[in-house]
Order: structure tokens, then sequence, then C-alpha cells
């Protein structure tokens, strides 16, 4: 399955920079405001009614908070006169309950618009993420990716279904009460700009001290996040060296300086929360004094006054809403560029042109060389070829390289040097996905997903039949599946009937069964020592690649004893090459790993 580019202009995707103690290239790239703004807008065109729907209620309501006000200054002039006030309060009362019913659907239909417009976004970001390349993904910090899917979503869904209707009634509110005071009196409009100019050197202060403040807070919940992932998951190996304390320590300076960015977060907001003040005291002020000059002159009645003070301080409440909003804005647009930012990653997904069924291609990787960053060299000048349905176990010490090598063939990783061929063919030449298209890789690390077992297994390829992913099955050996409640059609995975190491294993090689690649690399997808699974799980393995090129990363050494042809992996070098039997009569370095495996295996 592949997801389209969103990316239209990756020159305007930014990196921040990485805090004191971080490593390079650790960090996802994030968008600029603008980028992100388009992306925001794209995805609202796509519902075209409810963006209407929403803008019209939200006009609607605005309007309808500027009853109350006029209707008031009819009654000051009415109570003036001595007139009849019964109208006005009958038409208060409806005006009330216009304004409240239209506030209501217009929070409805923005946060209807603004949770469709977050679901695109977070359907694209969770999309580009499972689609990252290997290689990316181990460069990137758990802590960075995992504020981005959690928290940085988090801040913008509260900014959708609460802020942005505010800010957006705010903002028509404050539009339409400035065109009421300028149909009352063009000078009590002139009045009331005067306080514009105190708003804006209030902005002027908060916005170039606020945006950088709410992306190192930002970035400080992402180091926070990442401190605490990684002492939670090393939590056995900490206590075992005794290293809690320093660990505990860094999780405290961490957390520490999260703490210290917000309290500077909430000191700015306050220090221009006086500010706002300020600007309100003017424009009040200013109002009421042309307001009593123009009544002292006959230019405008009492009551007209009265409505363009009310108007005026009716501005109070939106305008403290749209300035004080921008500590939630700042904060959720630093999270929104942050996402972006991840939708604007390269998509290396291009549709995928399998070759056809049956097909069994040679491989050969020539000079392969590998090394992570700036440690030492992983693979130096591998050379092997494997031939059409060969099947060839890669063995060695831990460490010796094996891992790497069988995600260089199955295009999980991009070596530092040499090249992967298939058939000839260089691996940037083939079509579709390149190695991915020819190449199926099946780890130790397996996951089963929550839903029936069939979808399960389907997820190699989606129109299988139930036939097919019975015989799919059954060609693994799993036949356990028998005495689940409901056969393939019992639900796996969380919340469901829970798998077994070994049956998720199956599972797994299953799905290379159904899915029928021309290459299979099984990176010790048997790994299962000592359990009782383990010889069953080679069979499964067997049955599963036979007649398949195969590379097998052999954690037990009986798989190679199967195997076509045995290679030694030694230090990031091929040391030793041949069939079990030749390996073992040779007495080199295979026949030490053999001797100490037999003794194992008593």
């Amino acid at each position: 399955m592949t997801v389209e580019a969103t990316a239209e202009t990756a020159a305007e995707a930014v990196v921040v920079e990485p805090p004191a103690g971080a490593g390079p290239g650790d960090l996802l790239p994030t968008a600029a405001g603008r980028r992100a703004a388009r992306v925001v807008g794209r995805y609202a065109r796509e519902r075209p009614g409810l963006a209407v729907t929403a803008l019209v209620v939200s006009v609607a309501s605005a309007a309808a908070g500027l009853i109350a006000p006029a209707v008031l200054g009819r009654l000051v002039d009415a109570v003036s006169g001595g007139g009849s006030i019964g109208g006005y309060l009958l038409a208060l009362a409806g005006a009330a309950v216009l304004a409240a019913v239209l506030t209501g659907l217009s929070a409805v239909a923005i946060s209807r618009l603004g949770e469709t417009v977050l679901a695109r976004l977070r359907e694209a970001v969770v999309a580009r993420v499972l689609h990252l390349r290997t290689a990316t993904l181990d460069r990137v910090r758990s802590g960075d990716l995992l504020s981005r899917v959690g928290d940085d979503v988090a801040r913008v869904s509260e900014s959708v279904t609460t802020g942005l209707p505010e800010v957006i009634g705010a903002s028509l509110a404050v539009l339409l009460t400035m065109l009421g005071l300028g149909v009352l009196d063009w000078r009590l409009a002139v009045a009331g700009l005067l306080a514009l100019p105190a708003y804006v050197l209030a902005l002027r202060w908060y916005l170039p001290r606020s945006a950088p403040v709410y992306a190192r807070e930002r970035i400080a919940v992402a180091e926070r996040a990442d401190g605490l992932l990684g002492a939670v998951d090393g939590a056995d190996t900490i206590r075992a060296y005794a290293r809690s304390g320093p660990h505990a320590a860094e999780v405290e300076r961490r957390s520490a300086a999260a703490r210290d960015v917000g309290i500077g977060v909430f000191r700015l907001y306050t220090d221009f929360g006086w500010r706002m003040n300020r600007s309100e005291y003017i424009g009040l002020a200013a109002v009421l004094g042309v307001g009593f000059v123009l009544a002292r002159t006959g230019s405008a009645s009492v009551g007209e006054v009265t409505t363009a003070a009310l108007l005026f301080h009716r501005l109070f409440g939106p305008l403290g809403t749209l300035l004080f909003s921008f500590d939630e804005v700042q904060a959720a647009g630093a999270a929104l560029v942050r996402l972006v930012g991840v939708v604007d990653l390269p998509d290396p997904e291009t549709p995928p042109q399998r070759p056809a069924p049956g097909t069994r291609p040679g491989v050969e990787l020539r000079g392969i060389g590998h090394r992570y960053g700036d440690g030492y060299p992983v693979l130096s000048d591998v050379d092997l070829r494997i031939a059409p349905g060969e099947r060839v176990a890669l063995v060695g010490a831990s460490g010796a390289g094996k891992t790497t090598l069988a995600a260089v063939l199955a295009g999980a990783l991009e070596p530092a040097g040499g090249e992967v061929l298939v058939d000839g063919v260089p691996a940037a030449a083939l079509p579709g996905r390149g190695l991915r298209d020819v190449v199926a890789l099946v780890s130790q690390e397996v996951h089963v997903f929550a839903g029936t077992l069939a979808d399960d297994v389907r997820l190699a390829r989606s129109a299988a039949t139930d036939d097919e992913v019975a015989a799919a099955l059954e060609r693994v050996g799993a036949r356990w599946v028998q005495a689940l409640p409901e056969g393939t059609a019992t639900r796996v995975g969380e919340g469901g009937t829970a798998l077994t190491p070994a049956q998720a294993q199956q599972l797994a090689l299953a799905r290379l069964v159904l899915a029928d690649p021309p290459v299979a690399v099984l990176d010790e997808a048997t790994a299962e020592a000592g359990s009782s699974g383990a010889r069953d799980l080679e069979e499964a393995a067997f049955a599963a690649t036979a007649g398949r090129t195969t590379l097998v990363v052999a954690h037990r050494l009986t798989q190679a004893v199967r195997a076509d042809r045995v290679v030694v992996l030694d230090a990031g070098r091929v040391v030793e090459e041949g069939t079990h039997a030749e390996l073992v009569a040779a007495g080199g370095r295979y026949a030490a790993l053999w001797a100490a495996w037999q003794g194992r295996d008593r």
C-alpha cells in the first residue's frame, strides 16, 4: 500500500537546531508557517460545504452579538423620553437567545471542520511515519517522534475544539463591532481606534518573545519524553548496573528544563496581560470622552453614546480572546509546523511492481561496506552471490554484521559503499520500490495487529481469499489455528486471543507465503532457542522459503545444516564459505561454532 506524497515545496521545510547535548540530525524537520497554513487550507477545501456553513453561521453569530448593545441604547433613550420599555426588554431576551443558539452552532460547525482537517493531518503524519525508511527511524530520536504523534497532535486537537471557535468568533465580533461603531458615528469609531496603537505595541512586545519560547517548550517536552522513554525501556539494565541514580538525575534535569520553560511562558503571558488592560482603558476613555462631547453638542443622543460605549466594552472579550489566545495559538502553531514537517518528509513509497509469481532471481552483493554514523565499519567490502532458488545461511558471532547485511539486501538500509544487483540489474535501476518489491524481510520482531487472524495474514496480500489464507497457515504448520474458538476468524492481538512468540513467528511466515516474494531474508526469524516451538519454527521457515532465493541469518546452527551454502561473517568480512559438511571438515571458524553449538544443544 502506498501513500501519495503531500510535499509541494520541500524547500519550505526548515530544520530546528537540536538542543545542547543532542546529536546532529536527530530531530525531524519542522515546516515553515506559510507551508503549514497551505496544508491546512488544502484539507479544509476538501470539505467545501462544511467550510461555507461554518463561515456563514460564524458571521451570523457575531452579528447577533451586536443586537443587545443597540437595544440597550434605544432603551436608554426610551427611559429618558418616558416611553415604554417592555418591547425593548423582550428584544433583549430574544437577542440573548439568538446569540446563544448561533454561538453554539458556530462552535459546532468550526469544531467539526477543524476536527476533519486534523484527522486528515493526523492520517498523513501516521502514514508518513509508517513509511519512513529504517535508516531514518534509526537516526531520529524516539522522544521527538513520540512527542509529535502524541503530544503535538493533542495540542492541536485541543486548540481545534476550544481555541479555534473562540478565535474565529472573536475575529468576526471585532470586525462587525467596529463597523457598528462607524454606523453610529464615525467619530466614535475613530475614538475606539485610538486603542489600536496600544494593542499593536503590546503585540510587538509579545510576539518576538513568545515564538522562540514556545518553540523551545516543544523541544523541551520532546527531550523530557525522550529521557523518560529511555529510562523506562532500559529499566532492567539500569537496575542491573545500579545506575538508577544518574538516570533519575538526568530525567529530573530534563523535567526541570521543561518546567522552567513553562514558567517562562506563564511569566511572559502575565506581562502581556497588563499591557492589554492598558489598551482597553485608553480605548474606552476615548469613546466616553468623544461621546460626552457629541451628546453635549447634540450630535448624538445619550442612547447612541451608551450603545457606542457598550459596543466598545463588548470588544474587551473578543480582543482579549484574540490577543490572549496567542498563548494557545503559538503553542498550537509550534505543534502544527512540527506535524507538517513530518508530512513533508520525502515519500520513499512508489506503487509496488512485484515480479511475476514464481520468479526466482539471483542476487549479488558487491563490495558492500557500511558504518553507523562515525562508528567503526560494520561491513567491509563484502561480496556475496545467491543463485536463483538457493538457500544461503549467514552465521557468525554477535556483532559480526549479519543483521546489517540482511537489511542491505532487503532494501531497508542504504549501504555506505557497494551495490546490490538482482539478476545483474543494480537496485537503483529496479522499477517501483526497488529491492522492497523483490525482497521480503522477516525478523524476530513480529507484531500481531488487532483484528481477526485472517486479516492479520492478509496484510501481505489484501485480496487473498480465505482458502489462500488457510493454505498459507497450513504450509507453515500452524496447526494451533484449529484450536482457536473461531479458527481464522478469531480476533487476535490487543483485545483478542494472545499468541505465543512462536505462533506470532508462524503468522509472519504465513504472510511471507501469501506475499510470495522472489527473494526472502530471514533475520533470526526462528530465534526461539530453548523454547519448545523452536524446531517447529525451523520447519515452518524451511517450508515458507522452499524453492525461493533465500538468505537466512542463522541464530540456530541447525538452520545452516539444511542450507545449500553457509557463509561465515566475522568483523564485517566474509571469512569462510561452503556447505555445512565442507566447513566442518575444514576445521575453521565454522567448525568451532558448530562444536560449541553441539555442546550447547545436547
